[in-house]
């Protein structure tokens, strides 16, 4: 045990039991990659019914059950990114929920997935984690019915979540259109803030909007979504949420499984307050770095400079969704959004039909 793994009133910080925080601890793109490439026994997706599988690297995956019900499946889990044990579960719950609400589902039920150093942290303190996800869960409406735990020298946390959605409803990151506009729903900078944070670099008010930000459910974003109408022929064509790929990384995603090219304003992109000082001052995870790293070669950049460009490769963790929606949907979205309390519903970019799987910043 080292000095530094607690505070000055004696409670522990999570942080420093961890190699990194959140999302930004995740393989990135091209590692997955790398690995699926090696598989000599690949994973099949041979059910007609399997209406989303690994084949567009989605958010969850999809089976439909009947004509008018499917089955949203998920899972993740992450090291601590706040040194608050109840706030971390909150975080990591919000997280793992996110990915229903990115298809156009509710969740239903989750199972807790732990890895716990009983040697080095006491068991409360895994309880308030627990009661953590519980409470998110909660008010999203979704049962917690178990888990699994294991001892591990580095804690882990997150869920594996089911839900529900109508079959002919899936929001996909693979519907956008040329035409389409862009709308983002969160602001970005948390892997920057939450860096920021385990080095003691971050301002208490500065981690505090990061953690709001955080623990805000995406419900409200969905159903914006639905409320405008999901499907190729209605308003809303696509979406992800933003998470440790960062947004470009999520919105290459969403190209290359659409078949289109995007452009993205980075002037009009929503960024947390403090989190490009924290760039500035060098607080740039490895998670955004890899994702750097990543995207580059499929980004035509308009002279970002290098802070500008982690800030949109920034890993987050519990971000937005990033919707493709119509230019005459939009204001429609936006305004939903609003009334939803949403944190952001930024304009940020336009779909366009050539150049598929490329992005350019403008």
């Amino acid at each position: 045990m080292t000095g530094d793994e607690r505070d000055d009133g004696g409670a522990y910080r999570l942080t420093t039991f961890s190699h990194g925080a959140g999302c930004a601890c995740k393989l990135s793109p091209a590692e997955l990659s790398e690995v699926m490439s090696r598989l000599t026994i690949r994973p099949t997706d041979r059910s007609a019914d399997l209406l989303v599988g690994t084949d567009t690297s989605d958010d969850a995956a999809v089976m439909r059950l009947r004509d008018d019900l499917a089955l949203v499946f998920t899972t993740d889990f992450f090291t601590p990114i706040v040194d608050d044990a109840f706030d971390w579960g909150r975080v990591a719950a919000t997280n793992a929920l996110s990915d229903v609400y990115a298809m156009g589902g509710t969740p239903l039920m989750a199972l807790n997935l732990v890895a716990w150093p009983r040697e080095r942290l006491p068991l409360e303190l895994l309880s308030r984690v627990l009661e953590g996800g519980a409470s998110v869960a909660a008010d999203a409406g979704c049962l917690v019915v178990g888990g699994h735990s294991i001892d591990d020298a580095e804690p882990k946390y997150g869920m594996a979540v089911i839900g529900t959605v109508h079959p002919d409803r899936v929001l996909t990151n693979a519907g956008a259109q040329p035409g389409d506009v862009l709308v983002l729903t969160k602001p970005i900078g948390i892997g920057a803030i939450t860096t920021g944070a385990k080095h003691e670099k971050a301002p208490a008010p500065v981690v505090e909007a990061a953690l709001a930000t955080m623990t805000t459910l995406n419900r409200g974003a969905m159903d914006a979504a639905v409320a405008v109408g999901i499907g190729p022929a209605s308003g809303v064509h696509a979406a992800t949420d933003v998470t440790g790929f960062g947004l470009l990384g999520h919105a290459a995603e969403l190209a290359a499984a659409s078949g289109v090219s995007l452009s993205i304003r980075a002037r009009d992109v929503p960024v947390l307050d403090g989190a490009r000082e924290l760039l500035a001052a060098g607080m740039v995870s490895g998670g955004t770095k890899r994702n750097l790293d990543w995207v580059s070669p499929r980004v035509d950049w308009s002279g970002q400079d290098l802070e500008d460009q982690y800030l949109l490769a920034d890993a987050q963790t519990s971000g937005g969704l990033l919707i493709s929606c119509t230019a005459d949907a939009a204001d429609h979205l936006v305004r939903e959004l609003r009334d939803r309390a949403c944190l952001a519903s930024s304009l940020i970019g336009d779909v366009h039909a050539a150049n598929p799987g490329r992005i350019h910043v403008v």
